[in-house]
């Protein structure tokens, strides 16, 4: 009788009972794996505070700006609401970012979670277009003059190209049509982001969460609440805390000071600069001079992110047992570290040379993995049968799956020393390139 009365059991809670509360997690999870409730949370403040501040803002070329400044003035509590979306864009995007290079280093979207990491990908896809329409809004500089150089990108598109621009902006350039077509897809998409997130939870639990040891945890596994619900409020009090912090004490730190001048198309900024978490793409943008390339470059970075999951010829996930793999992300790393950095430089040598460098190590990455996993099962295997690696993984009597520490040592030595020797080259060719590229425009000037 209680079973039957308990609320839980109903059929409107049980869903969320079965996939929130009751879900079976793997044991062995670390704080690494709450990004995902994170990026949840992210949404539901933006959208709820996306909704309050449309309530105060007019989408008029004429008085976009002024309803901007009326809510942080006027309206009570507006700031607020203002500066928590505004950041918590910025929020959402470190969130999501490290959510996606944590499944890149433990190879989560290894099968059979292929459909988890593409539902991923395109809701980073959306939240791009999103973040984008949103920052055109306020009708500043910076909202303007991006809006004119991104959607005129779709020029470069053969015969189509002029009539998808003509079409995105409601006429024949950034005018009132453009910003009230953007704020009504600005209001849409959200909703769009929260049922594909949806989705990608439900393909999730289909098959379970990986691990940080990227082995089958069936037979280890314990209910998400209330052992992981408290691990995850650790992480949500710290991101509290952090995003407090820019909320009351560097607000507009992320933000560009030029959009608070109110947009002037006869006036355009000496130096055009997305938001910072654009920077990565736009940088691989700028790398190519031709306007078409540039664009094909942006569809490659969302193609290679897509195929990744079938590309991808390991038998093992977790970068842990990977040491090749495990450089290589890190490379990876501080190579969308430098792209970010090169994407808010002047467009002049020796940024341009430098973004050309980290855009080919980009895509490299992509390229290398098919034949990555390969190369790692040969040398596995060429070491087991020297006797030097046995195994990776035993099972012992508790039913639980435990690493041995037995990687070979002289194989570990050579990859250390080949990657050392691969940075060094990078870093000394780019440095020579620079040097070239400062004396030629030093003797032309």
């Amino acid at each position: 009788m209680a079973r039957r009365l308990s609320i839980l059991k109903q059929p409107i809670f049980s869903t969320v009972n079965n996939h929130l509360i009751d879900y079976p997690t793997p044991s062995n999870l670390s704080y690494w794996w709450g990004f995902g409730s994170l990026a949840g949370i992210c949404l539901v403040i933006q959208i709820i505070t996306g909704v309050f501040l449309a309530m105060h803002y007019t989408p008029h070329v004429d008085l976009a700006f002024l309803s901007v400044e009326h809510i942080m003035r006027d309206v009570k509590g507006g700031w607020l609401l203002r500066y928590m979306h505004a950041n918590g864009a910025s929020m959402f995007f470190i969130v999501v970012y490290l959510h996606i290079f944590r499944g890149l280093y433990y190879g989560s979207y290894a099968s059979p979670r292929e459909l988890v990491w593409c539902l991923g990908v395109v809701i980073l896809l959306l939240m791009i277009i999103t973040a984008f329409i949103g920052y055109v809004l306020p009708w500043g500089q910076m909202s303007f003059w991006g809006a004119t150089v991104i959607t005129s990108l779709a020029s470069a598109i053969p015969v189509v190209g002029d009539t998808i621009v003509t079409w995105l902006w409601g006429g024949f350039s950034v005018d009132n049509a453009t910003l009230n077509r953007f704020f009504s897809l600005h209001y849409l998409l959200p909703f769009i982001i929260a049922g594909v997130s949806i989705l990608h939870l439900a393909a999730l639990h289909q098959y379970g969460s990986n691990n940080p040891l990227g082995i089958n945890s069936s037979v280890d596994k314990i209910a998400f609440y209330p052992y992981f619900y408290v691990k995850d409020l650790v992480g949500w009090v710290a991101f509290a805390i952090f995003f407090s912090i820019f909320v009351f004490y560097a607000p507009n730190v992320l933000g560009h000071p030029d959009n608070y001048i109110p947009a002037n198309p006869m006036s355009t900024p000496a130096h055009i600069v997305p938001e910072w978490y654009f920077l990565p793409v736009y940088a691989i943008l700028r790398s190519i001079p031709n306007k078409l390339g540039g664009v094909a470059a942006i569809g490659l970075v969302f193609v290679s992110l897509f195929a990744l999951p079938f590309i991808n010829t390991s038998y093992v996930r977790s970068s842990s047992f990977r040491p090749i793999h495990e450089k290589l992300f890190w490379l990876l790393l501080a190579d969308c570290l430098l792209l970010g950095w090169i994407g808010c430089q002047p467009v002049e040598a020796p940024y341009v040379t430098i973004g050309q460098i980290a855009s080919v190590g980009f895509f490299l990455y992509f390229a290398v993995t098919p034949i990555l996993g390969k190369l790692e099962d040969r040398l596995i295997n060429t070491s087991s049968g020297e006797g030097q690696l046995p195994c990776l993984f035993v099972t012992i009597s508790t039913l639980r799956f435990r690493p041995l520490v037995i990687k070979s040592h002289h194989h570990k030595e050579i990859v250390n020393h080949l990657c050392l020797r691969f940075l060094t080259v990078i870093l000394v060719s780019i440095s020579l390139i620079c040097t070239a590229r400062s004396t030629q425009a030093g003797i032309l000037e």
